[in-house]
């Protein structure tokens, strides 16, 4: 691995990892705060998770796109590939990697710093056609906004665009939209509000594979050259030929 992918990737684990320290932190600091209020715990779990995950797409997007899940990077890979755009092969064997370690890290931080045992597998299942649908409907969703950002150069937005969408999935989604392969497995080490049974983890990653084909179809009918904008994705990072001068 080169020092600029090693580099690349490392954020993309820190990032996951914040990301998923956000998701958990917030979701047992909720359960605490309003114990009694589910409504309440979900508002303040979806407020926290999308007010962090616009700044860490700003303070990553430079370093590695803050892509931070691994359907956005197999989307990006498949429809650059053809334009010469976009992650390469070896970078989505790099990335997808960092981004499950670094979600299962940020499980793990979370779940130490508010005092409880590092890893507690989830015995919260979701299972079931309507939460599949939703992870369906959350991922397309997702991943189409992120490719509409990049192809009509709209990338600034995305930080508040995909904070938005995200906090909103938490409301218009049965499952609350993890709408992240890496994410789900991360909350599966963690008992806790934002937790997922690890038997309930492939039947979401399918539902979200699922929604990233199903995007990829959506942007092929209405912004057929998103390829050319891979690079972008979700904000705009060195090409592979400045990030090693």
């Amino acid at each position: 691995m080169s020092l600029a992918l090693a580099r690349r990737a490392s954020a993309e684990f820190a990032g996951t990892a914040l990301l998923v320290a956000a998701v958990v932190g917030s979701g047992i600091a909720a359960s605490r705060l309003s114990p009694t209020d589910a409504g309440l715990q979900l508002l303040e779990n979806a407020v926290a998770t999308a007010l962090a995950l616009g700044a860490l797409i700003l303070t990553f997007g430079p370093v590695s796109g803050a892509h931070f899940n691994p359907v956005v990077s197999a989307v990006d890979w498949w429809l650059g590939r053809r334009a010469g755009t976009g992650l390469t092969a070896r970078d989505l064997a790099a990335y997808v990697p960092a981004q499950v370690a670094g979600a299962i890290a940020g499980a793990v931080l979370a779940d130490l710093m508010f005092g409880l045992p590092a890893v507690t597998w989830s015995r919260t299942d979701r299972t079931g056609g309507n939460l599949w649908l939703a992870e369906v409907v959350a991922t397309a969703g997702l991943v189409v906004l992120v490719f509409a950002l990049a192809r009509t150069g709209r990338t600034s937005a995305a930080p508040a665009a995909v904070g938005a969408y995200i906090g909103a999935a938490y409301w218009f989604t049965s499952s609350t939209s993890f709408a992240n392969p890496a994410v789900t497995v991360g909350r599966t080490f963690t008992d806790t509000f934002a937790g997922i049974a690890p038997t309930s983890v492939p039947g979401f990653v399918a539902a979200q594979l699922v929604g990233g084909l199903v995007a990829v179809a959506a942007l092929a009918a209405w912004y057929p050259h998103a390829g050319h904008a891979a690079d972008a994705v979700v904000v705009p990072h060195p090409t592979r030929e400045s990030a090693t001068r």
